[in-house]
């Protein structure tokens, strides 16, 4: 296997774990969220919504442009 199809592989890899994590993360975030609604707890935090809506579209855009930025991590290589 050539370097650039390791990284592109390796790329989706990333992606692939770094979306699962945010799927998880938001769902049992929902869990918590509203556990803590019934208990009345007004602590809303929005900066970790903003992220857990912004990690999700990085993820699939790594998987997506995996090979565009095997690419560019290796442009100086011979194949």
């Amino acid at each position: 296997m050539k370097t650039k199809q390791l990284a592109n592989v390796l790329i989706k890899i990333l992606g692939l774990s770094i979306l699962i994590g945010s799927i998880t993360r938001i769902f049992f975030g929902q869990i918590i969220m509203s556990r803590a609604v019934r208990t009345g707890s007004q602590g809303f935090n929005w900066p970790y919504v903003i992220l857990d809506a912004i990690v999700p579209v990085i993820a699939i855009c790594l998987i997506v442009k995996s090979r565009a930025v095997a690419e560019f991590l290796f442009k100086n290589e011979e194949e």
